[in-house]
């Protein structure tokens, strides 16, 4: 194991050291030619920006992505316990549908107040 550990700290501390050496000889050595095109704006495939940046996003996207993040969150505890589910028997099985009911029912209080909706 030792030797293992070993091997992975060289590999480590080579690459630490060569990388940034890789990456200084190739801004040294590369072609260097300044353009028009590089230093124009390009954004989700619209070469030029069409209207300002200044404008406010909707709230609405704030919600829907929290909302995503919270009930997302779900699956990171859903994966140890789908793993282990044989040796936490059958108190491991009613811990998790706990859970799950209480994630249905925060699902249908954001459902009940339409926080969903997109109007």
């Amino acid at each position: 194991m030792s030797e293992n550990l070993f091997l992975a700290s060289c590999i480590v501390a080579f690459l630490t050291l060569f990388l940034p050496l890789l990456f200084l000889a190739s801004a040294r050595l590369g072609p260097r030619s300044e353009t028009k095109n590089k230093h124009m704006l390009y954004e989700s495939g619209i070469s030029s920006p069409i209207g300002t940046s200044e404008g406010r996003m909707s709230a609405k996207f704030y919600l829907i992505a929290i909302l995503f993040v919270l009930f997302d969150v779900e699956i990171i505890f859903m994966f140890p316990w789908a793993l282990n589910l044989r040796e936490l028997g059958f108190l491991g099985l009613f811990e998790m549908l706990t859970f799950i009911l209480l994630l249905a029912a925060g699902l249908w209080y954001v459902y009940r107040i339409k926080a969903l909706s997109w109007q």
